[in-house]
């Protein structure tokens, strides 16, 4: 068994930038229809949501490198909540060698942070 590890911190404010200046452009690029309807129904914290979602993504992508390469898009990974509300990846492409990949979200009004364990077979 091998374990990949990937975190990600970011400023809520850079997310929220990029949104009110780019609008759909930004959104459309980075999140999945499913994770804009999520994180528009947040209402006051959806800021924090959408950035917590972004950082998740680059977690992901540092805890999946040596297995996959640049030709996917922000779009191929995910974030969803499970029913009890824990938050999981959906990846749209296939990793053979993956196990599991593990994803753990937190956010406050200025950072947002996430991190991503990928357990590969042997």
């Amino acid at each position: 068994m091998k374990i990949a590890n990937g975190t990600d911190i970011i400023e809520v404010d850079r997310i929220e930038k990029n949104i009110r200046l780019h609008k759909d452009k930004f959104l459309k690029r980075i999140f999945t229809e499913n994770e804009i309807k999520y994180c528009e129904a947040k209402k006051s914290q959806k800021y924090q949501s959408y950035a917590v979602r972004f950082a998740a993504k680059e977690a992901a992508y540092k805890a999946l490198s040596n297995y996959i390469n640049f030709k996917y898009s922000w779009t191929d990974f995910e974030i969803q909540n499970d029913n009890t509300g824990k938050p999981i990846i959906k990846l749209k492409f296939e990793i053979k060698e993956l196990d599991n990949l593990e994803v753990s979200l937190s956010h406050c009004k200025k950072y947002a942070i996430a991190n991503v364990v990928a357990v590969y077979k042997d």
